[in-house]
């Protein structure tokens, strides 16, 4: 089932005269002045639709949350897609940008919006040009209404995608998370109500009005309703964004869409949701799970953005782990400190497994390091680099356990202690002899 990619690829659908004769564009847009803001909003609240951006947060509870009353509001489109792997929002965007547009106008309209801005990545030169042409054919044409809208060109920083980040750089700030609560719903941009969300969210706005909140809750599963477009990339043998509808099974997507990896690869592992997501390895056990929001979470991982990343059995999971931790050491912005501190020390740490310095141990350090980095951050990027890394560590150790050994005999180092201070045996215990013949040493 195709909604967000119907036509997707007609010539000129960017344009306001094909977008109107192919998919009566601004129709929704115009049924939704005449509804009343709560009707709406019921609409959105019945379909289900949770965040396509990586929370799944549901969309009409998170709207229902702005204050009525006459002060300005705002709704705020995220479209600083930085995630690694995911490409989704810049084809949507390029190719059908009213689509967008009117779901934006409906989504200000349901919460009594009077201002909308639609944030997108500086490195999007093409999709916000596009973008922009299109908000002038339509502020042209009349239809937007009362709504104030403006497209805002970010710098290129992944941490403005982190939502009240976003809200500073919007500001004219440098983008840095703030401390929630309040939360932006109630104070956000220019401490006033704003609504935030994704590209592919909006977009289902217009969709949902024309089926109807209830049928579109029919698609997919009971909490993971309708359609999402999924960007794959990796070790397959047709990356691209594909819609499916949610609950197929994962394994549907990455062979029977992408093509799966070249013949005479296997899949070590996945990552479901982007490069922040934990992974999964790469046995039926997980490629045959659901791709919802649910299954994902009960696996152990989340469905995020909805990037798959394949990885096959020719790539060594240390060099995944090092290029995901140093990607989220660099785009850090410092204001806490266990990412700050924390990504830091997990790139140096991994650089020695690589170089042939580690030990065993230092997967442990480097797992309690993940660990503390979770949950005490002011936003998720610090856990974006933490969970991905902890994942692998945990599902294969045995191979961050060869690729150690491997490289201290490169450098004539010798064994490394194997098994000390691991879990409960941490701390002032008795631990093996660095000679290996397993007899114990007393550590006082």
């Amino acid at each position: 089932m195709q909604l967000l990619f119907d036509k997707i690829d007609l010539p000129g659908l960017n344009t306001l005269d094909v977008y109107r004769r192919e998919l009566g564009g601004y129709e929704m847009l115009s049924r939704a002045f005449e509804m009343e803001p709560a009707d709406v909003l019921s609409q959105l609240q019945a379909s289900g639709l949770r965040g396509r951006g990586g929370a799944g947060f549901a969309m009409g509870t998170k709207a229902s949350f702005l204050p009525k009353g006459d002060m300005d509001k705002y709704v705020v489109c995220n479209a600083d897609e930085s995630e690694p792997g995911t490409f989704k929002d810049r084809e949507l965007m390029q190719k059908n940008p009213h689509l967008l547009l009117e779901g934006l106008a409906i989504a200000a309209h349901a919460v009594g919006a009077n201002k909308a801005y639609i944030f997108i990545r500086g490195e999007y030169e093409l999709q916000a040009t596009i973008l922009e042409a299109a908000l002038e054919e339509a502020k042209a044409a009349n239809l937007l209404g009362a709504l104030d809208l403006w497209v805002h060109r970010g710098a290129g920083a992944y941490i403005c995608g982190e939502e009240t980040a976003l809200l500073d750089a919007l500001e004219g700030k440098r983008g840095n998370p703030r401390l929630k609560p309040p939360f932006p719903a109630v104070q956000g941009l220019y401490r006033g109500p704003t609504l935030i969300n994704n590209v592919e969210t909006l977009m289902n706005a217009p969709i949902i009005l024309r089926m109807g909140g209830d049928e579109y809750a029919k698609i997919g599963t009971e909490r993971s309703t309708g359609t999402k477009v999924v960007s794959v990339s990796g070790c397959v043998q047709r990356p691209g964004n594909y819609e499916i509808e949610l609950g197929v099974p994962s394994r549907d997507i990455i062979y029977g869409l992408a093509g799966g990896p070249d013949e005479g690869r296997t899949i070590k592992f996945w990552f479901p949701g982007g490069s922040s997501a934990p992974v999964l390895p790469g046995t039926d056990e997980y490629l045959d799970l659901p791709y919802d929001f649910e299954s994902m979470a009960k696996a152990g991982s989340m469905l995020g953005s909805g990037a798959i990343i394949v990885v096959d059995d020719a790539v060594p999971v240390v060099d995944v782990a090092l290029k995901t931790a140093k990607f989220y050491r660099h785009e850090s912005c410092g204001k806490c400190t266990p990412c700050r501190e924390g990504t830091n020390w997990t790139v140096k740490m991994l650089e020695r497994i690589d170089s042939g310095e580690a030990t065993p141990m230092d997967l442990d350090i480097m797992a309690s390091i993940c660990d503390q980095i979770m949950g005490n951050c002011l936003c998720v990027l610090g856990d974006a680099m933490a969970m991905p890394i902890a994942s692998m560590i945990k599902h294969f150790r045995d191979e961050f356990e060869a690729h150690i050994e491997a490289a201290r005999e490169r450098r004539g180092l010798g064994l490394g202690i194997p098994q000390v201070n691991r879990d409960d045996h941490a701390g002032q215990t008795d631990m093996l002899d660095p000679s290996g013949d397993g007899a114990r040493v007393t550590v006082h």
